[in-house]
């Protein structure tokens, strides 16, 4: 099977059977899901989605936060993966976004990254779920999934790599959608030890099932 075959498969699928996906991250606006986006760094959304409720309660605005110490914030998220840091990043991350942008989201990936915890992947997650705009997030379950489904070259071995080769053949209007189509993908099917395949509905366009079963279905 070819890459464009692949390609075509997968996104037929998930068109047809997921139209409408969504990030798990629980946010109001734009300003809480960048700091949802931050905080999810090594963290399940789950984890995050227990501590932004008392959060977002306390620093219901960027200003609220901008104001706030790095230890006020850890106390509400040290829960979350590395909390000291990620405390020390939303402070400020509020600063930057009141004094420079006008407690406004910026909705470019450059101007995104400029702010402190928000590297490339978050800055996509930002434009891309607030902005409908064509950026390609990868984490890890993107990361994964994209290898083991055949879509990305082994050669691809850096999340940049991978992203400009995903933009290459998924059409510009579906990867908004395909970003969160490859990572719910991998959160609940393509795990990381143990890949639920015996019930992948996708294992016909996938280049790993070929590898390991030679195409037969496996029992379960």
């Amino acid at each position: 099977m070819t890459k464009k075959e692949r390609y075509r498969g997968l996104i037929a699928y998930f068109t047809e059977n997921f139209p409408e996906p969504e990030t798990e991250l629980h946010y109001g606006n734009p300003y809480e899901l960048l700091v949802a986006v931050i905080l999810s760094a090594q963290c399940t959304d789950k984890r995050v989605n227990m501590v932004t409720p008392k959060l977002f309660e306390r620093f219901p605005v960027p200003e609220a936060l901008a104001e706030a110490s790095s230890d006020e914030v850890f106390e509400y998220i040290r829960s979350i993966s590395y909390p000291n840091n990620k405390a020390k990043h939303l402070v400020g991350m509020a600063k930057m976004l009141v004094n420079d942008f006008g407690s406004v989201v910026p909705g470019t990936i450059e101007e995104l990254q400029k702010m402190p915890g928000v590297g490339r992947k978050t800055a996509n997650v930002i434009v891309s779920v607030i902005y409908n705009q064509p950026a390609m997030a990868v984490d890890t379950h993107v990361f994964r999934v994209s290898h083991r489904l055949g879509l990305v070259p082994k050669t691809a071995t850096t999340p940049l790599a991978v992203e400009k080769e995903l933009m290459k053949h998924i059409p510009t209007e579906l990867v908004p959608k395909a970003h969160h189509w490859l990572i719910l993908h991998g959160r609940y099917i393509c795990l990381a030890r143990t890949p639920q395949c015996s019930r992948c509905e996708i294992k016909a366009f996938c280049k790993y099932w070929e590898t390991i079963s030679g195409g037969k279905r496996l029992p379960g």
